[in-house]
């Protein structure tokens, strides 16, 4: 065999190394050289360059302000991670996720293997795992509708403005 096929490239690939880590023996000839933070900052005025008048990126402005805590109108404590918070069905507030969930439990008949989970969408499902063909998988028993997606509510936006920056 001559060994020009496919069979024996393993042996001769080169050791693995970093970026940062110059080769052995090579006296840093290959080491990757990294620019200075200054010139990273410089306007492109190169008229080699394949658009020298590329105007420079800004990063934006983050919000100084925090997010608002409102109080949950179901157990009246703090909503201290407000983009985790649904809006309460009825009147559009924020609410904690599980007192939501601990009031669906309340209203629903569950059987046993039931579970309430949030299925997406500002929904909730009447999840039982294990009743299905076979003993695999879930079955969603019954879908409850929670946010009407029509009706945004307004803490949402200030959350959206936020987190959304750019």
């Amino acid at each position: 065999m001559s060994g020009g096929g496919k069979g024996d490239r393993g042996y001769r690939r080169k050791p693995f190394r970093h970026r940062d880590q110059a080769p052995k023996g090579s006296g840093g000839r290959d080491q990757v050289r990294r620019p200075e933070p200054q010139q990273l900052q410089k306007p492109i005025n190169n008229k080699f360059s394949a658009n020298p008048d590329r105007p420079q990126w800004i990063p934006p402005v983050l919000p100084n302000k925090p997010l608002p805590v409102p109080d949950c109108p179901y157990c009246g404590k703090p909503i201290k991670d407000l983009a985790v918070a649904i809006s309460d069905k009825n009147t559009g507030q924020a609410v904690h996720f599980d007192c939501i969930v601990s009031r669906i439990s309340q209203i629903e008949n569950l059987e046993q293997g039931d579970i309430i989970s949030y299925i997406g969408g500002g929904r909730f499902g009447i999840v039982n795992y294990g009743s299905s063909p076979g003993g695999q998988g879930f079955v969603i028993k019954k879908i409850l509708e929670w946010e009407i997606k029509e009706n945004r509510a307004e803490w949402r936006q200030t959350v959206s403005d936020h987190y959304s920056v750019t």
